[in-house]
């Protein structure tokens, strides 16, 4: 099946390969956002389990993104019931991140500064795209089209 003319396997690489750049720059957002003065502040559990959690979203990110990869024809053809249900849990995943970017975010970090209001839609739209592509693997099996 096609969309926009690409077919479902790539769009599957192109969301792996954008999650593992995730995955990657998730490693290093502490220091990008230049909050080493922030991190230095805070009590050392708070700072060792924001570390944590930052390396256990990479590695759940770079599973998703070699799993997708290597499997990406299996998710596309909808023929294999554990990528349908794997697609459907990665898909759920994106669809919550982008509801967390909408609701729980405050639009303080955003409003009347444009290159953070461009980042904050840009960020909507690639989350929503990673769930979108994802649900779309995951309905293929399940009359979802050929």
């Amino acid at each position: 099946m096609k969309l926009y003319g690409m077919h479902l396997t790539l769009w599957l690489q192109i969301a792996a390969a954008l999650q593992l750049a995730i995955a990657l720059l998730n490693l290093f957002l502490a220091r990008l956002l230049n909050w080493k003065e922030e991190m230095a502040r805070m009590p050392l559990l708070l700072r060792e389990v924001f570390q944590v959690h930052a390396w256990f979203i990479s590695i759940t990110l770079t599973i998703f993104a070699v799993l997708t990869w290597r499997f990406a024809d299996e998710f596309a053809g909808g023929a294999v019931p554990v990528c349908r249900w794997l697609a459907a849990g990665i898909g759920i995943f994106w669809a919550i991140r982008t509801l967390l970017q909408l609701a729980y975010y405050s639009s303080s970090h955003w409003r009347g500064r444009p290159g953070r209001t461009a980042i904050h839609i840009g960020l909507l739209l690639l989350y929503g795209g990673f769930a979108a592509v994802y649900f779309w693997s995951a309905c293929r099996g399940a009359g979802g089209g050929p």
